[in-house]
């Protein structure tokens, strides 16, 4: 099982900004409230997870992170930092 990053958001069209802003180019996901990826390499959460507090200010969003089955984890700007120093502890290579 690989691990999982939902986000999730109120407004229409904010996963659209966020996402296009974080990959460079344009999803077209306008009416989406909710996405979901899954990343064979744990610790390429961390680059997203940074994303999303470094500009959790101009999005309306939520982030939970999936690291075991059915166990999801909000990130949040309190517990950010741990949680990407989680897993280069958990997952070093």
């Amino acid at each position: 099982m690989g691990t999982i990053v939902h986000l999730s958001s109120k407004k229409k069209g904010e996963l659209n900004k966020f996402l296009s802003s974080f990959y460079n180019t344009n999803l077209e996901l306008e009416d989406s409230l909710t996405w979901q990826k899954k990343y064979a390499n744990p610790v390429e959460l961390a680059e997203i997870i940074g994303a999303y507090i470094d500009n959790s200010d101009d999005y309306a969003l939520w982030m939970w992170i999936c690291l075991d089955k059915n166990v999801f984890i909000q990130i949040t700007s309190e517990n950010a930092d741990d949680v990407i120093k989680y897993l280069y502890e958990r997952f070093p290579y």
